[in-house]
């Protein structure tokens, strides 16, 4: 067995005792429903990692990773628009405001170290809740008034005096990392600015998006001839050397924000732009050798992935999806993809007796890796080969039913303070599914075993 990061959770091994492979899910990928059962079994899955809805925790911490609080809450908010169950509604409401901060998510307990990357998918959520009408929580901050307020404060830290512009990595200078500008930041940020264009007809945001877009473009992160997407550029040498790692989170990025500018304007330039990425994106992390299942291939192959790129599959594929919806010519190109993803990502969830996820999909198998992001990311691909069900449908915005309320000063000084005012829609009522975690003592001495020895 491979021995997981950050050790072994009890609530997920408690009946793996001894070294048996439980059935896989079984799905049908013409069959929606066996699709919803097994997405069913791998939320609860994720769920069972998740500590903030216990007496005596902080909703949607992560201590030493507060960003997959929002890898969780997407993956969750993505389950609830494919499948209309609504049983984490309650959690993915309480943990996304506890973390809000001052309507930006900088809370306090997180701020002085996280990242620009960090901050951008949370705003992310936020932006996703906003465009399917995931229900605003009573007296909150509204889910657009978050992604309003995480815009907000990103492109006030834009840095014109190094490299001609870009956000930094890091928001801090004791921060390592800070001396890089690097894709994902930069990418979130242009995402984040094309949706807020699509979603509120506000010219700030489209503007933005194209500068932040044109100052990539000029840089060594994203080439539009070739479409290659590199990772990293460091300030100290002039944004000129290129740290060219292959993640699919940077494609991922860089490409629904180019399918939400050209839903928006229609404008060829960015259909060029959608076409070469997902090109690139599909030829590349979804293998002809590995059956068209997708895979991040810099660190899967050898065993190497740690938790943040285990989570990259499941973002892009939940982006993938909504591509093929804002820009239908891409539909044909992707869902193939996808649906053979969600069959390997299922066959992989046959570990410890309970459905438990593998990283490496392709395997078809489950390969004894553990952890909450393989769960998330099974979640993801699963949910979103459900957009079959959406075709013809697409994210909201404010002019054809979109009801998050908007606060252009989110986040700022001049923001609202006061919540009840950003409020559009009331909750139902709604139950949260509580998390039962049972250890048994008696497995104590063979689950250490079968930690350290391995199977």
């Amino acid at each position: 067995m491979r021995v997981p990061r950050g050790g072994l959770h009890w609530g997920v091994l408690f009946l793996s005792g001894i070294a048996r492979v439980a059935q896989a899910l079984d799905i049908d990928i013409s069959d929606t429903q066996s699709i919803k059962d097994a997405a069913s079994q791998t939320a609860h899955g994720s769920m069972l990692w998740y500590k903030g809805n216990e007496t005596g925790q902080i909703p949607g911490a992560f201590p030493d990773k507060w960003w997959e609080g929002s890898a969780l809450f997407l993956s969750l908010i993505y389950y609830w628009y494919y499948t209309d169950d609504t049983t984490y509604n309650a959690e993915v409401s309480q943990g996304m405001e506890w973390q809000a901060g001052n309507g930006d998510y900088m809370p306090a307990n997180y701020s002085s170290y996280l990242g620009n990357d960090d901050q951008g998918f949370w705003g992310i959520a936020a932006m996703t809740a906003a465009e399917i009408n995931f229900p605003d929580s009573d007296g909150q901050y509204s889910w657009l008034s978050l992604a309003q307020g995480v815009f907000n404060t990103q492109v006030a830290r834009w840095d014109s005096a190094d490299c001609g512009g870009g956000l930094r990595w890091q928001i801090f200078p004791y921060q390592a990392g800070y001396a890089m500008k690097n894709s994902i930041s930069n990418g979130l940020l242009f995402q984040l600015a094309a949706r807020l264009a699509r979603y509120t007809n506000n010219d700030t945001y489209s503007d933005w998006a194209e500068k932040v877009w044109d100052w990539s473009a000029s840089s060594p992160l994203l080439n539009n001839n070739t479409w290659n997407v590199a990772d990293s550029t460091d300030i100290e040498g002039g944004c000129k050397s290129q740290g060219n790692n292959q993640w699919s989170y940077n494609y991922g990025t860089y490409l629904i924000g180019a399918a939400y500018m050209y839903n928006m304007t229609e404008k060829q330039t960015w259909k060029t732009a959608v076409d070469g990425l997902l090109n690139v994106t599909l030829n590349t992390f979804f293998p002809s050798s590995f059956n068209n299942i997708m895979s991040e291939v810099l660190c899967e192959p050898n065993e190497v992935c740690n938790d943040n790129e285990i989570l990259f599959k499941g973002l892009v594929t939940g982006w993938l999806a909504f591509v093929a919806i804002l820009v239908p010519s891409t539909y044909d190109q992707i869902i193939p993809k996808l649906q053979a993803s969600a069959q390997g990502a299922a066959a992989s969830c046959s570990g410890m007796n309970n459905n438990t996820c593998g990283v490496r999909w392709h395997e078809s198998k489950w390969d004894g890796w553990v952890g909450m992001e393989e769960q998330i990311s099974a979640t993801d691909v699963l949910s979103s080969v459900l957009v079959t069900e959406k075709k013809g449908a697409g994210p909201l915005t404010s002019s054809t039913g979109g009801t998050s309320a908007s606060d252009p000063n989110a986040g700022s000084s001049s923001g609202s303070s006061d919540k009840s005012k950003l409020k559009a829609i009331t909750t139902g009522d709604k139950t949260g599914a509580g998390v039962l975690t049972v250890a048994f003592v008696g497995l104590w001495g063979a689950l250490i075993a079968f930690m350290f020895t391995g199977a």
